[in-house]
């Protein structure tokens, strides 16, 4: 018995000391662009924007591979935070409409109280007992979808956020305004006389 343990723990000793070992000669350093990005971004592990995880999204938006306006749950000040942190320009004239994050709702009529979602929830935005009706909590849902794919009655739906005073956003006009008139033309017409036509 005694030397089983003594077995068991020479073991460990010699596996711990190689781990380390090979942890000071192959040192992995984390690129802290990567880190401070990935702070930024919710971290919820939505895939809203198309990858698997928000490091993933980091990296992408490093390499330029993806847009700044990537994270539908953060938002336009999200896309501005990383727009500066990145030190690139936000060009938000490239989408023609605003993408508001999405957010679950349950039907009513449909939920038998399984609790499916509940656990499937990343977020922990769906309040709820077994056999009884569920309810999403906007605040901590971040629309990842989880949910939907996991009820099983088909009776939690996606909707994007109604448009209302908190998170309407002037969308400035692409081009210029085709009616109005160039100064230029307008001086040259107040500069003409009658006595310099004739």
């Amino acid at each position: 018995m005694i030397t089983s343990i003594l077995i068991l723990t020479l073991i460990g000793t010699l596996l711990g000391l190689m781990l380390s070992t090979v942890n000071h000669l192959l040192p992995y350093a984390e690129d802290p662009l990567i880190a401070r990005i990935t702070e930024l971004l919710p971290g919820t592990q939505c895939g809203q924007c198309g990858y698997a995880g928000c490091g993933q999204a980091a990296a992408a938006l490093i390499e330029s591979k993806a847009p700044l306006t990537l994270c539908p749950p953060g938002g336009p000040s999200m896309a501005r935070q990383l727009a500066q942190a990145l030190d690139r320009p936000l060009d938000q004239s490239a989408s023609t409409t605003t993408r508001l994050p999405s957010f679950a709702r349950v039907v009513p009529e449909l939920c038998i109280g399984c609790t499916k979602c509940i656990q499937e929830c990343p977020t922990d935005a769906i309040v709820g007992a077994p056999k009884q009706l569920h309810v999403v909590l906007n605040q901590a849902c971040n629309g990842c979808g989880a949910c939907v794919d996991a009820c099983p009655t088909e009776g939690i739906l996606l909707a994007e956020m109604a448009f209302n005073l908190s998170n309407w956003r002037w969308s400035k006009p692409p081009l210029p305004n085709p009616f109005r008139i160039p100064l230029v033309a307008l001086d040259d017409g107040l500069n003409t006389t009658p006595e310099s036509s004739l």
